[in-house]
């Protein structure tokens, strides 16, 4: 195995690794080898093999605005269609 440095990063990037480890509960580092696995084509192997993460933050901000938006109906309940 072989190690690497990842010099000058970004804060902006640097914040978003921190926060989607945590979310994941895993390090930057295991996080790290994940996108660069699965960017190089290689299967990923254990804990995040076999789920949707390829798919999360696909959405732009005004894309995610525009889908809440298109939602807002869905969040109104009408009692009367429970009625029986």
């Amino acid at each position: 195995m072989s190690s690497i440095t990842i010099h000058e990063m970004d804060n902006a990037l640097n914040e978003r690794l921190s926060r989607a480890a945590r979310s994941r509960g895993t390090s930057k580092n295991a996080l790290i080898k994940e996108i660069l696995a699965r960017e190089m084509g290689i299967a990923v192997q254990g804990r995040y093999a076999d789920d949707y993460r390829e798919f999360a933050g696909l959405w732009s901000a005004a894309e995610h605005r525009e889908f809440e938006i298109g939602q807002r109906e869905n969040a109104v309940i009408d009692p009367g269609e429970w009625l029986s």
